[in-house]
């Protein structure tokens, strides 16, 4: 009986969030701007997101984030980070397309309200075939794609309730030859009300200066082969997002988080996540989560589970975190994440 009682809960407000998600799936809280504007923008690399807490949530991760993945959710919420010496984070994730994206992380207090975080993350595409409209099986060239960006973080608790944080972020892009090179910040804020554990999170991701790309390509036209150097600027996909979670069940043995979030790309259209995450004994994890809006289908709600080991030198998580799409089908994330007291 104390394992059913929280989880007929979870059953109860999933279904209270699920209704009002489908009642909400397709309005439009933030103008838009044109609705869909997908391709609008390059670096469509930083929209991925690096650990599999996160997918298991389906995205919904700004407001309870507290782990090194938080420098890309919401840098405010490394202060909520177990440090001890330092705390770090690895990512694998299986994108389709034999896709890789790998994803290190840290984070170490530097002072007694202060928290710095370096992360990196880094996209394998392997080689690519070139095909053109005149050979469209393959001209026996290949070319390959280098997708990365380097960040640090520094996060301070201004008061028991409110911290923020910033990011800054080397970005890089290069595609047959073409490179893109920007320096990009994120900001984020988190709130914690103190009622059922409920906090507020805001994240203003991917801020700076269009870029024009360097380097050339050349490309076959019905004259011959031509050299185009002259490109036009690129824009970034920034990206606004306020999410909201509470503990309707917090007991030393069970906690039930719901969390809610509005995500606003300036390249797409507005999207909405509802998720929930079940812990036993701080132990044992279970999640889920739905994207409502987005262009892409999803088969069924994203899934995931988790796990917490505690170790003389300090901690191990694992984590493991699946989405299934309707055209693009399912990818697959592994995080470790280890604390060193």
């Amino acid at each position: 009986m104390g394992l059913f009682c929280p989880l007929m809960r979870l059953y109860r407000y999933l279904y209270i969030f699920y209704c009002l998600g489908v009642s909400s799936a397709y309005a439009q809280i933030l103008p838009s701007f044109g609705n869909s504007r997908t391709g609008g923008t390059g670096m469509q690399f930083l929209k991925i997101s690096p650990d599999a807490r996160s997918m298991s949530l389906a995205g919904a991760a700004v407001a309870v984030a507290n782990d090194a993945s938080a420098m890309y959710w919401n840098p405010a919420g490394i202060t909520g980070v177990d440090t001890g010496k330092v705390n770090l984070m690895i990512s694998h994730s299986r994108y389709f397309g034999d896709i890789n994206a790998n994803y290190a992380g840290a984070v170490i207090r530097a002072g007694r309200h202060s928290f710095v975080g370096v992360q990196v993350f880094s996209m394998d595409y392997g080689d690519m075939k070139e095909t053109t409209e005149f050979d469209p099986s393959g001209t026996g060239r290949t070319f390959g794609i280098n997708n990365y960006f380097i960040g640090l973080t520094y996060a301070k608790v201004l008061t028991n309730n409110f911290s923020f944080g910033l990011n800054g972020k080397y970005t890089n892009e290069s595609f047959a030859g073409i490179n893109v090179h920007n320096v990009l910040f994120d900001l984020g804020l988190k709130y914690d009300v103190g009622v059922k554990h409920t906090r507020f999170g805001v994240n203003f991701s991917n801020f700076g200066l269009n870029v024009k790309p360097s380097g050339g390509v050349q490309v076959l036209k019905f004259d011959g082969m031509q050299n185009i150097s002259n490109f036009s600027d690129i824009s970034v996909p920034a990206l606004f997002r306020l999410g909201i979670a509470f503990d309707p069940v917090h007991t030393n043995e069970h906690v039930l988080t719901l969390a809610g979030q509005l995500n606003h790309p300036t390249d797409n259209n507005e999207t909405y996540v509802l998720a929930a995450e079940y812990s036993y004994l701080k132990i044992g994890y279970l999640r889920t989560g739905y994207e409502f809006g987005s262009d892409e289908n999803y088969i069924g709600p994203s899934a995931g589970i988790g796990m917490k080991i505690l170790r003389r030198f300090g901690g191990l998580t694992l984590d493991y975190g699946f989405v299934a799409k309707n055209r693009l089908g399912y990818n697959q994330r592994i995080t470790l994440a280890i604390l060193v007291r």
